[in-house]
């Protein structure tokens, strides 16, 4: 798998006229690659996310996928948003066979799909429940369960434990890193996380504020078998505060 993003340009029109979100913006994810994205609110994260899926289109540029260029949505690119969406009148083992069976998948096949990423996830004993009766983590859990289940090229996830409590959001983070070492997934991550960028990813691209240009791209210096206790490490927070460094110094000239 190669994600290319070349020169890629986005502009919205508004009633004052134009904005550009995004200006010159050149990343890539290779296969089995954790990178993330950070940058400060009107960087232009989620646009680029959502550009890369396919829900919105570039001005200028272009975004490839194994060379081929991306013009909507696909099922090469996995997507968990911040926010759930989940189907509330689906349980949850329909909820992760929801993916499969657009793309024509037979019952049986997406049964055992279903299942087995629910194991990977889990939350085998859970299938039968339905999104009110979970808690956040648990539907979040049921999103990366579902956006796996199609076997995506690579997992695109905008800021996926945002809306979660701290105690909850740590035990996510580790959970992830232990789904991206079981199934050896590509993750492309937007965040506006620090320490959450350094714990997880390989890279990280920071993103200057509007227009959003790539600033740095800085490779992550730690063992890839992480846990929390890593956050306790001199290596870590050396890496953590470079970047809020950087992040300071963009800011400080806008």
């Amino acid at each position: 798998m190669h994600l290319e993003i070349s020169n890629l340009y986005k502009e919205f029109s508004t009633k004052k006229g134009a904005v550009v979100a995004l200006k010159d913006i050149n990343m890539h994810v290779e296969t089995g690659e954790f990178v993330c994205v950070v940058g400060a609110s009107g960087s232009g994260k989620s646009t680029l996310l959502r550009l890369i899926a396919g829900l919105d289109f570039p001005t200028g540029g272009e975004i490839t996928v194994d060379n081929a260029i991306v013009t909507g949505p696909g099922a090469d690119r996995g997507m968990v948003f911040q926010k759930y969406t989940l189907y509330p009148w689906m349980n949850v083992q329909k909820n992760v066979e929801f993916g499969l069976k657009l793309l024509g998948i037979s019952r049986r096949k997406r049964r055992e799909e279903a299942s087995y990423y629910l194991n990977i996830v889990g939350l085998s004993d859970f299938a039968k429940s339905y999104p009110k009766e979970l808690s956040g983590g648990m539907k979040q859990r049921v999103a990366i369960a579902r956006a796996l289940a199609t076997n995506p090229k690579i997992l695109l996830m905008d800021e996926p434990f945002g809306a979660l409590d701290i105690q909850t959001k740590e035990n996510m983070q580790q959970f992830l890193l232990e789904i991206w070492h079981k199934t050896g997934c590509t993750i492309f991550m937007i965040t506006h996380d620090v320490q959450e960028a350094v714990f997880l990813s390989q890279r990280v691209y920071i993103l200057s504020a509007r227009p959003g240009t790539v600033k740095e791209e800085i490779t992550i210096n730690l063992p890839s078998d992480r846990d929390y206790g890593i956050k306790r490490q001199p290596e870590f927070h050396q890496q953590a505060d470079k970047i809020i460094d950087l992040l300071r110094s963009i800011s400080a000239t806008v």
